[in-house]
């Protein structure tokens, strides 16, 4: 009761609500890289087997926070991991060793064809418009690459559930977010000409409803031809950079190497 009243006296009772890139730079202080909720591990018993069944080689996790999926792809014996996220305080976690870089999940700083493999934790629930998210992941992807992506259940707009997490100063902070229909992202799916393997919606104890929804697809479209050096890649000039990726030159420039290191 004292703690309760102590909290209270300091206003530190009231929910602080605040969009995804400043509640991250706050959450990132006592973000594990690791399930720490019931939605995260619920989550990563769907995806973690398709990870391991893929034995993907050139993987781009998008959303990657501090790099929970970093780890899990290393494992299943990815030989080029790279993640991606808008946090930098999120990537500046220093239990991660696996090269990272800031980027918008909408505008991939990648050229075509570069990964066999992209993956997605509920990053999409940032996102208003899943159209450019699924384009970007598709145009990365490499013919016959899979994505595997998930995105909070639409159950939590109709159940109202929200979205918190308590600071490293006590503060609870409520983090807003983009409710999408599965039809949505079926659609959006398949307007990029991807195949659909799977949806999976999974429950926790205690929610009658779908808490999660995760979506794995295969890139079939026919292989194009690979651009020259120095080309020019959807009008922008892109440079070779080895070992490693090809990114577009006009976009953040990061160079990125292999690692075996989760």
């Amino acid at each position: 009761m004292m703690g309760l009243s102590w909290r209270r006296w300091l206003g530190m009772d009231a929910t602080v609500r605040l969009p995804p890139r400043e509640g991250y730079a706050v959450w990132a202080e006592t973000y594990p890289p690791r399930p720490h909720n019931r939605l995260m591990a619920v989550e990563q018993e769907i995806v973690e087997p398709i990870i391991r069944l893929v034995s993907p080689r050139r993987a781009l996790d998008v959303g990657t926070g501090t790099g929970r999926y970093l780890s899990l792809l290393h494992a299943a014996g990815a030989q080029f991991i790279v993640g991606l996220d808008m946090s930098m305080a999120m990537l500046e976690h220093r239990q991660c060793k696996t090269p990272r870089t800031c980027g918008d999940a909408c505008k991939l700083p990648f050229i075509d064809a570069q990964f066999d493999f992209v993956c997605s934790s509920l990053m999409v629930g940032d996102v208003q418009d899943l159209d450019p998210w699924i384009a970007e992941a598709t145009r990365v992807l490499a013919p016959g690459g899979h994505l595997v992506y998930s995105d909070f259940h639409p159950s939590w707009a109709s159940e109202q559930w929200k979205r918190t997490f308590r600071a490293a100063d006590g503060r609870q902070v409520e983090l807003n977010y983009f409710s999408h229909t599965i039809d949505e992202h079926l659609e959006r799916l398949e307007h990029a000409s991807l195949e659909i393997r799977a949806i999976r919606e999974p429950r926790i104890a205690g929610r009658s409803s779908p808490v999660v929804a995760v979506f794995h697809a295969i890139k079939t479209a026919p292989p194009t031809l690979r651009m020259p050096e120095q080309a020019c890649v959807n009008g922008r000039s892109s440079v070779q950079r080895q070992p490693g990726l090809l990114v577009a030159s006009d976009e953040a420039q990061v160079a990125l190497t292999p690692s075996n290191k989760p």
